[in-house]
């Protein structure tokens, strides 16, 4: 056994915390149903934003983000582009706002809001719903084979089946492991809800921002003197059409990984990523735990602060811990144990390198940090789905007037069903990269066309918006199956026309919505875009209104706010490797940008509730 019974009780004190929480939550949670989805929206902007941030900072993204800055270095920056990390700031500059003004509990009810219920209402709605559940069985199995993964590296089965009465094959240890933590993130959040929810995920980031702050120690006090070994071109962001870096001098192995990841050439793969990144961006936040926060927020400015305090709370933290310990594995990576019987599996990197390089204590504080991000994001993602299915399945069409007891009960059923269902995808759904590939390239691909259009483009109705999803989402199911061994951001070209084709059809296919309903949500949301009719006839009515829609401004703060988010990565990057002149060129870039947003974005915000 690697880990000491001190650090195992560090981590069941939290695991018996997070149970505490969600009982002494419990009675708050069952006065409505508005208070156990979204706690009441009476939750602080800058909890929910810390909240979101911890659902952010999942064991799978982070094991996935030290292994690619281990092989890319500094570039891995630009990799989680591939999310898009950048939405954050689309979304806090007017994305945010934008959908909290619609004063809505889910994507669903939303369509509602913006087409009316005119013909196809129901078919969008349940593709809607049926996406969103999709999507997070998807990033909760997502994070079940990363925690798996990572708790096998600490207690092997060797030990543990001393206490088990079952035997288990090896390849199920790792799901074995990963259920166990999962039940106690489904209890807390499906007994508290969202306050449990949050209160746990504020816990959390505390525990990880004492974490990275360790580990962060840790690499410092083991490159004082030393030297890390890395090709040309690892320490800058900076690249060419080619990545041009060569490790066959220093670890041969690592050339192979490059050429299996499939990241080139690199230019092209980089305006590729930029491209899909823009045009997700675009179509605001998806249907899973950053909606439900935004959503969650007492107000529209409320919403936009949280969005952007989610970058600046996140990205120092984590990226501390990132390259420490990628870091640390560059200096010691002939005494990590990352060999598989396939060859070597660089996955291993993040927990290999705590078995062996952290004392008794912090390596119980880092563990339960990484094991409590898996549970603050799976809560999360539950929470979301419980509220597609529970508002816009069950008290949609199968019990409108459910009385709060019986609500509360359908609430725990489906959560428990769809613990059960993300579990078994996680089992049988492939590694960590893969699933990402998939969720990230393929399903989200096929959700960008229509969701930017029903944003921008006062046309669209609910046929377009019906058959662009089907489109989309359908080759994003089929393209793994015809084009197994292709990444699938080079598929989102093909995903985005064809699902652009279906929006398009489809909506002339069927008449516009409603100009009633055209009008409120135009003046109620505010949206730029293409929307001049209805703008004409809402000044009809009321030659005095105004709109606060502003693209040209709206766009000049997402670059600068990208460029703030990108100096956020870099910061903590340089902090470590004690590139200080660096460091100071990126942190003045960062103030220079933050007074300029001071003026043109904070100061200017609306305080009205929609």
């Amino acid at each position: 056994m690697k880990i000491h019974p001190i650090d195992l009780a560090i981590i069941l004190g939290y695991l018996v915390l997070t149970v505490v929480i969600g009982l002494l939550l419990r009675k708050r949670a069952r006065k409505s149903h508005s208070d156990y989805m979204m706690g009441g929206k009476k939750l602080p902007w800058y909890m929910l934003g810390l909240s979101n941030a911890s659902d952010m900072f999942d064991i799978s993204g982070t094991m996935w983000m030290v292994t690619i800055c281990f092989v890319y270095g500094f570039k891995s920056m630009w990799i989680v582009w591939l999310w898009p990390v950048f939405n954050q700031i689309f979304q806090m500059m007017y994305l945010s706002k934008w959908l909290r003004r619609s004063n809505v509990s889910t994507g669903a009810e939303w369509l509602r809001v913006r087409f009316g219920s005119g013909p196809g209402s129901t078919l969008s709605h349940q593709i809607t719903v049926l996406f969103a559940v999709i999507g997070c069985l998807s990033f909760m199995a997502y994070g079940f084979v990363g925690l798996g993964k990572f708790i096998e590296q600490f207690i092997p089965w060797t030990w543990a089946s001393q206490y088990i009465p079952f035997d288990i094959p090896a390849e199920f240890v790792g799901h074995f492991y990963g259920i166990i933590f999962t039940l106690f993130a489904m209890f807390y959040a499906l007994i508290g809800g969202m306050t449990s929810i949050v209160i746990g995920d504020v816990l959390m980031y505390s525990v990880m921002t004492i974490a990275s702050v360790c580990i962060g120690v840790i690499a410092v006090n083991h490159l004082s003197g030393s030297q890390i070994v890395t090709p040309e071109g690892w320490l800058t962001p900076l690249f060419q059409w080619n990545l041009n870096m060569d490790w066959s001098q220093i670890l041969p192995d690592v050339n192979t990984k490059i050429e299996s990841d499939g990241f080139i050439p690199w230019g092209a793969f980089f305006m590729m990523m930029a491209f899909k990144g823009v045009f997700a961006s675009l179509a605001g936040p998806a249907p899973n735990y950053d909606m439900q926060k935004v959503l969650s927020t007492k107000s529209p400015e409320d919403a936009s602060k949280m969005s952007g305090f989610v970058s600046i709370i996140l990205l120092p933290v984590r990226y501390t811990m990132i390259m420490g310990f990628t870091v640390l594995a560059l200096l010691y990576y002939d005494q990590l144990n990352l060999s598989t019987s396939t060859g070597i599996d660089y996955e291993k990197i993040l927990p290999s390198t705590i078995a062996e390089f952290t004392p008794t204590i912090v390596k119980g504080i880092i563990l339960t940090g990484l094991m409590a991000a898996f549970m603050g994001t799976f809560s999360g993602t539950l929470n979301a789905a419980q509220s597609y299915l529970v508002n816009d399945i069950y008290l949609k069409y199968f019990k409108p007037k459910a009385s709060i007891s019986n609500i509360m009960m359908t609430n725990y059923l489906i959560g428990g069903g769809i613990v059960i269902i993300s579990i078994i995808i996680g089992i049988y759904g492939g590694n960590i990269n893969d699933l990402l590939q998939w969720i990230v390239g393929g399903l989200y691909g096929g959700y960008v066309a229509a969701n930017v259009l029903k944003w921008h483009w006062w046309r669209f109705n609910f046929s377009g918006f019906a058959w662009g999803m089907i489109a989309g989402t359908g080759t994003a199911l089929l393209l793994p199956v015809l084009f197994p061994n292709t990444l699938a951001l080079w598929m989102f070209p093909l995903l985005f026309g064809i699902s652009l084709a279906g929006s398009i059809i489809g909506t002339y296919a069927a008449p516009a919505p409603d100009m009633e309903v055209l009008k409120s949500f135009y003046k109620n949301v505010q949206p730029w875009g293409f929307w001049k009719p209805v703008h004409d006839a809402v000044m009809t009515e009321d030659p005095t209104w105004q709109t606060e829609a502003n693209f040209k401004a709206d766009m000049s703060n997402v670059v600068l706010g990208i460029i703030a988010q990108c100096c956020l990565t870099l910061l903590p990057m340089y902090l470590i490797l004690s590139m200080f002149t660096d460091m100071a060129v990126v942190g003045t870039v960062l103030l220079v940008i933050a007074i300029i947003l001071k003026r043109t974005w904070w100061d200017k915000l609306q305080t009205k509730l929609a």
